[in-house]
């Protein structure tokens, strides 16, 4: 069973429809009692960083959540603004992020860019998984996701860096430290690599 976090941001029905087409099961939920009995975590997101914090703190998923991930070791899946969230701060914002992972949220530098290039960045976009995952088991071979965003996470440690992908400069689409996973692109979005890796955080963790 995946619990997938509503704190007002997000495609969650999408999400949930994509964990049933792969043979998993999901609850949509803000209670936080199912949060404490949960045993993997799914937190979406879309939206500025500032509002995402401001709502999981609102109703204290903060503390719940740090217990579940830092010290029960949850499995958690943050997508898109999800994985934004997990870093120390960001750019767009004021406030303090999760800080689960050694990294700040940064705008993309037009001065990296082609001026062709617009921001948000928005489309299909080859992805190079750095190092083996249990979250991109399967056929690696083309590996292209759908992306929506304008901030993108740099990681202080490299080893936190599961994958990349290239949008005027290489940046990091995707972070892992043990239990705690992200991507910057949205699988409900991607289709059949999208489920393969949805399929894979219902199948291997």
């Amino acid at each position: 069973m995946i619990t997938i976090i509503d704190y007002g941001l997000g495609n969650l029905s999408s999400i949930k429809k994509m964990v049933k087409k792969v043979g998993g099961t999901s609850i949509i939920t803000s209670d936080l009692d199912q949060i404490k009995n949960a045993n993997k975590l799914l937190l979406p997101g879309v939206g500025s960083f500032d509002k995402g914090i401001e709502n999981l703190k609102k109703v204290g998923f903060v503390e719940v959540l740090g217990e579940k991930v830092l010290e029960e070791k949850t499995p958690i899946l943050g997508i898109c603004l999800g994985m934004q969230l997990l870093t120390n701060h960001s750019e767009e914002g004021n406030v303090d992020g999760l800080g689960w992972i050694d990294a700040k949220t940064v705008r993309f530098d037009r001065s990296k860019i082609d001026a062709s290039l617009k921001v948000p960045h928005m489309g299909w976009t080859d992805i190079r998984v750095k190092s083996t995952d249990r979250l991109f088991a399967g056929d690696k071979s083309d590996l292209r996701y759908y992306f929506v965003h304008s901030y993108h996470v740099v990681c202080n440690d490299e080893k936190d860096i599961m994958c990349t992908a290239n949008y005027g400069y290489e940046y990091t689409c995707g972070i892992r430290k043990g239990n705690i996973m992200g991507v910057q692109f949205h699988p409900e979005k991607s289709h059949r690599l999208g489920m393969q890796l949805m399929r894979n955080f219902v199948n291997n963790f």
